[in-house]
């Protein structure tokens, strides 16, 4: 399946140019839009999951649940799609909040955050990729950036992480 992107501005506005996926090329100041979403429970664990295999980048690494915005789709679509495809969490758009917007390499990626309950028997996983998930501390989290078994998006993305569970 082609998947086309918009190109966005550094504020996430689309400008009216598209590419497709795997055929990017971005001038100074372009970007696509990417989405993370973070689920945290009562116990403010964080549920993460691993990447599958042969999913690239970053095959069989642990990592936030996410993807790119298609074409025409708003950050927080984007958002309760990736959140719905990958491990069959249905939230209301109104659930999902906006932790942080981050530009990275080529991509304005904004973090959301969902507080909710999942008992992780309860979830579907999108095999294609996603190969299985699980309930971490922050400190766990911590850990396994450290160990290089969790993607590390860098030290300000886990300071915005940290955050959501002090407040």
């Amino acid at each position: 399946m082609v998947e086309i992107w918009d190109i966005v501005d550094s504020d996430g506005v689309p400008t009216g140019k598209t590419t497709v996926r795997g055929h990017m090329h971005f001038e100074k100041g372009e970007y696509h839009l990417v989405v993370h979403i973070w689920v945290i429970d009562s116990h403010n664990r964080l549920l993460i999951q691993q990447r599958a295999a042969h999913k690239q980048p970053m095959p069989g690494e642990w990592a936030a649940t996410g993807g790119s915005a298609i074409a025409g789709e708003s950050s927080k679509q984007a958002a309760c799609r990736e959140l719905y495809e990958e491990l069959s969490i249905a939230a209301d758009p109104v659930e999902l909040q906006l932790a942080a917007r981050r530009i990275r390499k080529n991509a304005v990626n904004d973090i959301w955050y969902l507080r909710r309950d999942v008992a992780l028997e309860t979830l579907s996983l999108q095999k294609e990729e996603v190969s299985a998930v699980r309930w971490v501390s922050m400190q766990q989290l911590q850990n396994m950036v450290q160990t290089g078994e969790f993607h590390n998006y860098g030290s300000e993305y886990f300071k915005t992480i940290h955050s959501l569970l002090n407040a």
